[in-house]
């Protein structure tokens, strides 16, 4: 596990980066196919991400959902995923490894404050999407949920080394 933040241009980055002991086709399909992002991301895709354009990610917090305009804006398979997330930009990045896949996730977002909950929160996807493709899916872990599964002990450690 990786994770800093940094400046970019008048905005801030989280970089999280994760070794994944699979191929980059199956992260790939992870990260774009709704059926799968569902069961591991912070939101639902209205299409599949594997083609640039809008779409819309709802984002799911128990009972309530919140659409969000989105557009993909480069979908290189199975290298590169860029989209928007309301005014935030998420970027992935898949690397071949000898072990399967490197994943990184620059998040560019607003408010330097914010970087804590982001990577409290992607730490807890992260884990949630390892499980899944490992075949032993844990179900979705997000929102409110996360409390349950050490959201905020996540957010105090990342408050401390970011």
């Amino acid at each position: 596990m990786t994770e800093r933040v940094e400046a970019d241009g008048a905005r801030w980055a989280l970089v999280f980066i994760r070794e994944l002991g699979h191929p980059p086709q199956e992260v790939w399909a992870a990260l774009t196919e709704p059926g799968r992002l569902s069961q591991w991301a912070p939101f639902d895709a209205g299409r599949d991400l594997s083609r640039t354009g809008d779409v819309v990610l709802t984002m799911v917090d128990g009972p309530d959902r919140t659409d969000t305009a989105a557009t993909v804006l480069r979908a290189d398979a199975p290298r590169l995923l860029e989209h928007t997330w309301g005014g935030d930009v998420l970027r992935w990045e898949l690397e071949e490894t000898p072990g399967g896949t490197r994943l990184t996730l620059r998040h560019v977002f607003d408010g330097r404050d914010a970087a804590p909950l982001y990577a409290a929160g992607w730490h807890i996807c992260a884990d949630v999407l390892v499980k899944l493709l490992d075949g032993v899916p844990v179900g979705v872990i997000r929102g409110r949920d996360a409390m349950d599964h050490g959201w905020e002990a996540l957010r105090a450690a990342y408050e401390k080394s970011l």
